[in-house]
This record gives structure tokens, sequence and C-alpha cells, in this order.
């Protein structure tokens, strides 16, 4: 096989169209869900096998997250928003990504499968990250996969040993350099940085016998079970950067979807919305890369960042067929930065003066 570095494809509708009916799209969709199986009725902190290489890709993340370490915000309590010390981060991964992916794959392989480790960390220049990032850190994994380092007995490791590994990195990462949600849907999105913990999380409480999808209001349980099970790990990020009202206040989705009867529908009903509102979204998919590995000869190659004029990968438009009825429009923000929550409520916090809000209506 000849591996190449990956590159943007996606630019228009149409050339979004035809991804979502490629041979790529059917790929990574069929990965997530593979995954989404695995760890069905799964806790976090269960006992599980652990191979070789699962383990290896946990110390990579966890050299990563000494990156990070050794590299503290600078000075920056005038702004609320990203911390310039993140690009030094930013090329600390980048200049030691060879280095950290030769023990997983033959030396030929690099250079595709390291764009996608880089990508999932966020955005250099705009200091921020989303689903996108996410989503590249999934490209990744499934490169692994399909490069032979996991197989599928891994699956349940890769969610529950890597996948959850990378999750508290991020929020490391979204700590310590206050990194701006990446398009924030604010009150009309799940969480302003994270899509996927969702899904998994949702699928490792399918059958529970005492916590419901309601159990995100009672506060005792989402800290007892957070270490757990990663939609309530989330919920328990979600309560601690957002402390001044209730759920149902800051996040009125989560809040209807707490109303579902079963954590069956509500798995059912994330995977429907990942398709819809990361996947079917051109301002998230433009940013997505395509090599050897994950092949797509679609859409129009493109250079790197031409589609990232705005700043911001904001989707627009209303909320028609999403399978949570929102009632809602995006709102329209493009070039407006949106302030890490996390920011805002440290900021509040240690006393100093709040940026005035950004008006959603």
């Amino acid at each position: 096989m000849t591996y190449q570095r990956p590159v943007k494809r996606i630019i228009t509708k149409e050339d979004l169209d035809e991804f979502l009916q490629s041979d790529a799209y059917k790929t990574y969709i069929g990965y997530i869900e593979r995954l989404n199986d695995a760890v069905r009725d799964c806790k976090i902190d269960t006992d599980m096998p652990v191979s070789e290489k699962v383990q290896h890709v946990v110390k990579i993340l966890d050299t990563v997250s000494g990156y990070a370490r050794d590299i503290p915000a600078v000075e920056n309590s005038k702004s609320r928003f990203g911390n310039p010390a993140f690009r030094d981060f930013y090329d600390r991964v980048e200049n030691n990504v060879d280095t950290l992916m030769e023990p997983l794959v033959e030396k030929e392989a690099i250079v595709e499968v390291s764009k996608y480790f880089v990508e999932s960390f966020g955005n250099r220049r705009r200091i921020d990250y989303g689903t996108g990032h996410e989503a590249n850190f999934m490209a990744w994994l499934l490169c692994l996969d399909k490069l032979g380092v996991f197989t599928p007995e891994d699956d349940k490791a890769v969610v529950l040993r890597i996948f959850a590994r990378y999750i508290a990195l991020m929020r490391q990462l979204q700590f310590e350099y206050w990194l701006e949600p990446a398009g924030s849907h604010g009150v009309w999105g799940l969480d302003d940085y994270h899509f996927l913990p969702f899904m998994f999380g949702s699928s490792q409480l399918l059958n529970h016998k005492y916590i419901r999808p309601k159990s995100i209001h009672d506060r005792d349980t989402v800290e007892e079970f957070s270490k757990s099970y990663m939609y309530l790990a989330c919920i328990h990020f979600i309560n601690s950067v957002k402390t001044s009202a209730s759920l149902r206040w800051h996040s009125p989705m989560l809040d209807d979807i707490s109303a579902c009867k079963t954590w069956i529908k509500v798995n059912q009903g994330m995977i429907k919305m990942y398709k819809a509102e990361v996947l079917s979204k051109l301002p998230i998919m433009q940013h997505f890369f395509f090599g050897s590995l994950i092949s797509f000869e679609g859409g129009s190659p493109q250079a790197e960042d031409m589609a990232d004029d705005c700043g911001h990968a904001h989707a627009h438009g209303n909320n028609e067929g999403d399978v949570y009825a929102l009632g809602q429009e995006y709102p329209d923000c493009c070039g407006i930065p949106i302030p890490s929550a996390i920011a805002a409520t440290a900021s509040k916090r240690n006393g100093a003066p709040s940026a005035r809000p950004i008006p959603f209506d």
C-alpha cells in the first residue's frame, strides 16, 4: 500500500452529499457503531483484557498529557478566550508525533496516521476544539484498526481505556488552555466540545437496573457513578463549569433527552443525531481528512485551511428532522469568538469581570 498525507476533500454541499454516499462514510460510521455495540452494559472501571498495543496507545496519551503539564498557560487574565500557550503544546505534539507513532505502525504509514492524531487536539491558530477534532481522533483509531494494530477483541478496551483516556486528556487541555468551543451550539448542543461520550455512555447504561435517563438530574447519582459511565461523567463536567443554573436551563437538549424512558431509545437517538449533526454538517466535515486508509476520491482536494476563513466551524440553519425536536435555530455568529464556559466560570470565581453575554436571539 502507498500511504499518503491526508487532505481535505469536502468544500461544497455537493461534496458532502457525495461523501455521505461513499465507502469512506460507511467505513467510518460502521466503526463508530461497532465500538458503540462493544461497550453495551460495560463500566469504564470494569476489569477487561487489555492488549499490549492498547496499553501502548494509552501511554502515548499519557505522554501528551505530560506535554501539557510541562507547558503551563501563560498570564492571560484579561481574556476569557484561548490561552496562547496552547500553540506551544500543539507544536510539541506535532514535532514529536513521528516518535510517538514509531512503535505502533510501519515507518511509511506514519505520514498518514500522524495527521489525524495531531488534528485531534484542536486547532492551533484558533485555539479551539470541537466535534470535528473528536472525529479526527476516531479516524486515527480507525486507521490503527485497519493497519492491524487493534483487533475486534480490542474494541471494548479501545473505548473504555483509550477513548476514555483521550476525553480525560481533552478535559485537561480545555481547563489548562481555555480552549474555545469550535462552533459551539451552546444550549443547542449536548456539550460545548464532545459528542461521542454521550453515545458510548448511553450504550454503557443500556440495561442498567437503576440508573435511568432522568437520573442525570440527581447530583448524588451523577457524582457517585461518573467514574464508571461516560454519560454521567459528561453531566458531571457540565455541572462543574455551568454552575449558575440547573441543567434544564443551560442544557435544554440534555433535559429533553432525559425524558426518554429507556437508554436504548437514547442510544439510538444519539447514533441518528451523530449522523445528522456531525457527519452531515458541512462546517464540520470540511475539516475532515482523507488518505489511503480512509479513502474518498470524490469531492475537491484542497489546500490546508483553505475553507477556514471564518475562524469557527459553525453549523447554521434550522433543526428540522433532528432526532430531538428543538424548535430553534442556531445563532448566526460566524466571526464572533465564543468564550469557553470553563473560562467564564473561572473568571467569576476569581472575581474578574465577565465579558458581555453573546445574544442568541
